[in-house]
């Protein structure tokens, strides 16, 4: 029998964070909660690409991928031991443009989320099993850029991340999830053979590969409380009504874009 469903998680930064963006950092402590929950419920923890790959051969094993957007420091220096701990993969999106720098577009939040990594240690990341994803050059929502400017995002990224760490690098994230047509098609033409979006659920076999949804954990969720969301006992609606809502609120952005603003 074939695969149904698989389900995806999209980690940031594994810190403790407080304020409107403590949702975007899940603790150590909490992070190895979650993951052994997840273990202990039968599920084999994998990057993103793996789990793919694994599914369209035929696997049916019930398979999870985890995932970390952006690149910050604590995830060589907390994730990558909580991974290796519960025996889990991974896949971590590197914000290309900021690394060796800050969080940029997080604004006044940034300093509380640290250091990026810096190409040395994005090295040190790949060399320890962890597959290196692509999340653009910098963290601009791609549905409203220019072509131009959205294919110098995706290819040059892309191009860099090869390059200096003589990887292969097939994934790729939307920056704040925004995608459309013409961006799913420019990442694809750059050489990807998936991405991901955020979507807050599961994923199906009908569904293109270039727009994967993911599940965001929080530091608030238990072990237990993850177990029951990735099974399917979290919300379904308000992910369907915000994307019947996208097109309308992408022309807002593109709009305030065009005003010298960004709007995520």
């Amino acid at each position: 029998m074939g695969w149904s469903t698989l389900p995806a998680l999209m980690y940031h930064s594994v810190s403790a964070v407080d304020g409107p963006l403590r949702d975007l950092a899940v603790p150590p402590d909490r992070l190895a909660e979650q993951l052994d929950a997840l273990t202990a419920a039968g599920y084999r923890l994998v990057g993103l690409t793996q789990a793919l790959d694994e599914l369209r051969a035929g696997s049916t094993d019930k398979l999870l991928a985890v995932t970390f957007d952006d690149g910050y420091r604590d995830f060589l220096t907390a994730g990558v031991p909580a991974l290796r701990s519960a025996g889990a993969g991974a896949t971590l999106y590197a914000s290309v443009g900021h690394l060796g720098g800050h969080a940029g577009w997080l604004g006044q939040w940034s300093p509380d989320f640290g250091p990026m990594l810096t190409w040395d240690e994005l090295a040190e990341v790949a060399a320890s099993g962890v597959e290196i994803g692509n999340h653009s050059l910098i963290h601009h929502p791609l549905d409203v850029l220019s072509p131009a400017r959205l294919r110098d995002e995706v290819y040059r990224s892309r191009e860099e991340l090869e390059q200096r760490l003589q990887i292969e690098v097939r994934s790729f994230a939307y920056p704040h999830g925004y995608n459309s047509g013409r961006v799913r098609e420019v990442v694809e033409a750059a050489g990807h053979d998936n991405a991901t979006e955020v979507g807050y659920r599961v994923h199906t076999p009908r569904e293109r590969r270039f727009a994967v949804p993911r599940f965001q954990p929080t530091p608030d969720h238990t072990g237990a409380d993850l177990v029951a969301l990735v099974e399917g006992q979290g919300p379904a609606l308000v992910p369907a009504l915000k994307r019947c809502a996208q097109p309308g609120w992408r022309l807002v952005r593109r709009v305030a874009r065009a005003a010298g603003r960004n709007l995520t």
